[in-house]
């Protein structure tokens, strides 16, 4: 059979195969690994894995990538991300050092409601190429699908500025996009003293003009989340779930931002109501934990944020693992709590201070993202009928994405089966 690509002389071939499923608990340290390993792409989709003996014998091409024993995995997925802004919050950074915390600097009007001020102020196309250059960033590092959030405009005008920036980058950038409306992300001044009407406006305005502007797109996914920011001085446990409920009755699948800080029963809430993730996590209970383990509901935890306040205190993604939960694993990328773009540095730091190992840090951040963005069935490994979305490492040994932190092991990254960076 004539194919478009074989890659051979895999090493490591890392499938971290699963059916279109959540890998869960134990199952996590189980990559799928595939000794002196090939693939063979067709029409930008996988047709073979196996021994590379094998595939070379039954399939051939022209373009042939001998991957010289190193390793090859699935490309990765980020499943939670705010890189459409505008401006920075390095003042913040600064606060932080001295001894400001998260939440004392937005009740001193910083935060999520500082980085609204520059992206009401920013135009489309200003938006648009500040964050191509973050899109960048990440293909680089090895992610080739992406869920992006709004949630710096909080008004209707700016917040759908948002998602035609979003909608516009999908036109532009090679990794696929699955938008998130995040309206509920802070309450904006002028509603500061009513925000059950903004809470109502999101509800009874918001939502429907985003499913519309959603259908009219062109997109090349048509999943879109609906998300909340549960929390102390964001929104609480009745006005997350008022929030939830409208999105769910208009047909949008459901994240939440939960137990971040304080513990408002949101993860339990979201569960209920058949959220694909909840996220943050660092604060949840233990009933909610076996809650979550008892549900498809994916647990994406988020490093990067707790190293970037110099905290040592993290969610215990351990022991979600232990209790059988599938956990999922992101940069959060955003100008105030996580500006890291690298999902290498997230299962670097998750490895050493949330004690996951190599193997359940790759599954987290391929095929339990993946699914945490409703596109299990699509991405996230390497298996037949899957996007041809792979990387291939300058190494040996794929624990090396996770051992080395600072620099970054990824050779090439391959799109829709074709070579999209040559690092």
């Amino acid at each position: 059979m004539n194919v478009d690509l074989i890659i051979y002389n895999v090493g490591q071939l890392v499938t971290c195969a699963s059916n279109g499923f959540a890998k869960k608990g134990a199952a996590m340290q189980d990559v799928g690994l595939i000794a002196n390993g090939a693939v063979a792409v067709k029409d930008g989709v996988i047709v073979a894995v196996g021994n590379s003996d094998d595939i070379l014998r039954e399939y051939k091409t022209e373009n042939l990538i001998d991957a010289r024993q190193k390793v090859v995995c699935p490309a990765f997925v980020e499943c939670h991300t705010h890189i459409v802004f505008a401006g920075d919050r390095i003042n913040e950074f600064e606060l932080r050092i001295k001894g400001a915390t998260y939440l004392e600097i937005m009740e001193a009007g910083g935060g999520i409601v500082s980085t609204m001020k520059h992206t009401r102020e920013a135009n489309l196309e200003e938006l648009v190429q500040q964050s191509r250059k973050r899109l960048d960033q990440l293909l680089k590092l090895g992610v080739t699908t992406c869920e992006v959030k709004t949630g710096y405009g909080l008004s209707t005008k700016s917040e759908l500025k948002m998602l035609e920036a979003i909608i516009s980058l999908q036109e532009i950038h090679s990794i696929d996009l699955i938008p998130t409306f995040l309206a509920a992300h802070a309450v904006p001044p002028e509603f500061k003293d009513n925000p059950d009407d903004y809470v109502n406006l999101i509800c009874e305005e918001m939502l429907p003009k985003v499913k519309q502007t959603i259908q009219d797109s062109g997109l090349r996914t048509q999943n879109c989340f609906a998300d909340v920011f549960c929390e102390k001085n964001a929104f609480n446990l009745e006005q997350s779930k008022k929030v939830l409920l409208a999105a769910k009755n208009l047909g949008f699948k459901l994240k939440a931002h939960v137990d971040e800080f304080t513990n408002l029963g949101g993860a339990q809430m979201a569960i209920e109501l058949g959220a694909v993730s909840i996220d943050h996590l660092d604060t949840i209970s233990d009933e909610e934990i076996e809650l979550l383990a008892a549900s498809e509901t994916i647990g994406v935890i988020t490093p990067t944020v707790n190293f970037n306040f110099g905290s040592t205190e993290f969610a215990d993604a351990r022991k979600m693992i232990d209790k059988n939960c599938a956990i999922a694993l992101s940069t959060d990328f955003n100008p105030g709590s996580a500006p890291c773009p690298s999902l290498p540095n997230a299962m670097a730091i998750a490895c050493r201070y949330q004690k996951l190992l190599p193997s359940e840090a790759l599954s987290a951040a391929t095929v339990n993202a993946a699914v945490a963005v409703g596109l299990g069935e699509k991405v996230g490994s390497i298996e037949v009928g899957k996007q041809a979305d792979i990387l291939i490492l300058d190494a040996k040994d794929y624990r090396q994405l996770a051992y080395e932190f600072g620099g970054n092991c990824i050779q090439t990254i391959i799109k829709n089966g074709k070579i999209a960076v040559e690092n």
